[in-house]
């Protein structure tokens, strides 16, 4: 089945240059959540390239770096004299593999806005985790395809970075961990429930301070095993959801 690209766009957030990430990896990412979500399916077969990079707004060569990446991970199968056509991969994975929000209708290209960082001796309501007695708090405003959703407030080691800056962090956190620490996150742990959304939230995510929200706690594991990051992330109910597929 051939992809119309115009309904297909629709509701797809663009690739932007005010990412820390390549235009061409935002791009594969996009296409693998999609995929991932069940929006694009297998064996659909994906409009010309030449019509995606306009939809998209990017240039041919870009488009054809993201699909470069695409095939290389398996999500995609280039036929000569055919076309380009989805293959689900459920052994594969994208830089966004950890992160399990979606948006209602399905997907959605990952951003943040960094609301603080800081390092910071660790607070008592923490789980203990690490070898430092400080951590680096990142909280960030979390959209998905544009649409504000969630809070995040990260805690890692103070053992893996002396300070951080806002303007060394990528969208995805684990990303600058593995391309600027030498940090892998190989293993996470879950747990999820209700929980009171914060003082310092934006207004943007839809709900008020002290509003029940969905909340997710994590612990964050290194190849050896050890917890170096915990965090919490409350979002936006009915915005969002947590999804969790097994494979």
């Amino acid at each position: 089945m051939y992809i119309n690209s115009i309904s297909f766009f629709i509701g797809v957030t663009m690739p932007t240059k005010t990412s820390s990430l390549p235009i061409y990896m935002q791009t594969a990412e996009m296409l693998i959540r999609e995929v991932s979500s069940g929006r694009l399916i297998d064996g659909e077969k994906l409009p010309p390239e030449r019509d995606m990079a306009t939809d998209l707004g990017i240039a041919v060569g870009t488009l054809r770096k993201a699909l470069d990446d695409l095939e290389d991970k398996g999500f995609l199968q280039r036929i000569q004299g055919s076309g380009n056509y989805v293959r689900h991969n459920p052994v594969a994975a994208g830089i966004y593999a950890f992160f399990r929000l979606e948006r209602l209708d399905g997907g959605g290209l990952p951003t943040a806005n960094i609301l603080s960082t800081k390092r910071l001796k660790k607070p008592r309501d923490l789980p203990k985790f690490g070898q430092s007695e400080d951590g680096h708090r990142v909280r960030r405003l979390r959209l998905l395809s544009d649409l504000p959703s969630a809070i995040e407030e990260i805690w890692l080691d103070g053992k893996w970075a002396q300070t951080i800056r806002p303007a060394d962090l990528s969208e995805s956190l684990y990303y600058f961990y593995q391309r600027s620490l030498g940090l892998l996150i190989s293993r996470v742990e879950d747990r999820i429930g209700v929980g009171t959304l914060p003082d310092w939230s934006p207004d943007d995510i839809g709900c008020e301070p002290g509003d029940t929200v969905g909340f997710i706690e994590r612990w964050g594991r290194a190849a050896d095993g050890e917890v170096v990051e915990y965090s919490r992330t409350w979002f936006n109910p009915d915005r969002v959801r947590y999804v969790a597929r097994i494979k």
